[in-house]
């Protein structure tokens, strides 16, 4: 087998409990304290991944407590996050907000917003924000135990939320320092519904790999890619070559194509004068076409048994086994990897076919 990718996933028995006490603190961590505060807080813990602290516009996440931490001009805590996976189980009122079913928590958080007076929005994940708590839900992928002991993808969602000061609170994933941290902006925006098309309504597609899927060959400019699907792209996304520090100069570079009707998103390779030709296609899990594998359907379908019946084919025939950002599953040689969408409560299977030169990054 390829790479063993492995995740913390505390039990909820293991994890220690915080209140939000809105746009004030959350448990120990009161927004404004700088990083060598939060550090002693969290018992002289370290940042095991960084970036910018100490310098201004910051983050850390804090890998033994699930927690990133996010930091404004003054380096001065702006914002929390807390992961789904091993984060403190953080508590609001009478509402645990963490590891949960997320549309449990979102009837919780409806209610008690009503009792307070409170409006309730959705955010672009489709999940509640409530302004006047400072609180943004959001949800991830559940992690489970094989029977090996490994991590491995289970088909369910659970809660996790970006918890923010005073400063923040009427935009959270909208605003700096937030965006340097996680920057949803591409992100197609969700209104809370994952409509997932039954398998009779899809396309059947072919794949040949590193060369095509269904009408579409790696190499196409962005037109053909258009033409081939007989649809304009509903979103395009792209970058300018000489960062964020310098938006606007330079050639645009388009990077992704997405296309709602058809239910897919071109990914292109490109450059500084690199005209930009298709280099990856993922197959969207809710809408998109199907294709199979050796007789494993991968689009639409329940996450663990595309898994399984993926790692049985691989393994029966002594191949080799990729794991590719996230956890996605793919056959060693062919560039494909098996994705997880997000369906509500529950997550569907998706696929990303690329070609041979294609490095997948998530």
């Amino acid at each position: 087998m390829g790479v063993v990718v492995r995740w913390w996933n505390r039990k909820p028995g293991e994890r220690v409990e915080w209140l939000l006490e809105p746009l004030v603190k959350v448990g120990p961590l009161r927004f404004g304290m700088n990083p060598g505060e939060v550090a002693s807080a969290l018992g002289g813990t370290v940042a095991h991944v960084s970036q910018g602290l100490g310098s201004g516009i910051g983050w850390g996440y804090y890998t033994d407590w699930g927690v990133t931490a996010v930091y404004g001009e003054d380096n001065g805590l702006v914002a929390v996050a807390i992961n789904a996976m091993d984060g403190p189980l953080v508590r609001l009122r009478d509402i645990d907000l963490i590891a949960r079913v997320p549309s449990e928590v979102r009837a919780d958080i409806q209610d008690l917003a009503l009792r307070e007076g409170l409006s309730v929005r959705v955010n672009w994940s489709g999940d509640p924000e409530v302004e006047a708590w400072g609180v943004s839900m959001g949800a991830a992928q559940e992690q489970g135990l094989s029977p090996e002991g490994y991590t491995q993808r289970s088909d369910t969602m659970i809660s996790n939320a970006l918890l923010v000061g005073p400063e923040l609170a009427k935009d959270p994933f909208g605003s700096e320092p937030v965006i340097g941290w996680r920057d949803v902006r591409d992100e197609p925006p969700n209104t809370g519904a994952w409509p997932v098309k039954a398998e009779q309504e899809r396309r059947c597609w072919n794949w040949t790999p590193l060369e095509s899927v269904g009408p579409l060959r790696f190499g196409m400019k962005p037109q053909e890619v258009a033409t081939a699907l007989n649809e304009q792209p509903t979103t395009r996304h792209g970058r300018y070559p000489f960062g964020t520090s310098w938006e606007g100069l330079g050639q645009w570079i388009l990077r992704e194509d997405r296309f709602d009707r058809v239910g897919v998103t071109a990914h292109y390779s490109s450059g500084y004068n690199w005209p930009p030709t298709l280099g990856a296609v993922t197959i969207h899990g809710r809408t998109g076409p199907q294709v199979e594998f050796e007789g494993i359907r991968l689009i639409g379908m329940t996450v663990s048994a595309v898994d399984a019946a993926l790692i049985q084919h691989i393994e029966e025939r002594d191949l080799g086994l990729v794991v590719g950002c996230g956890g996605d599953l793919g056959a060693d040689g062919l560039n494909m990897y098996v994705r997880a969408s997000r369906a509500g409560d529950t997550v569907v299977s998706e696929a990303r076919f690329c070609q041979a030169q294609w490095e997948d990054h998530g």
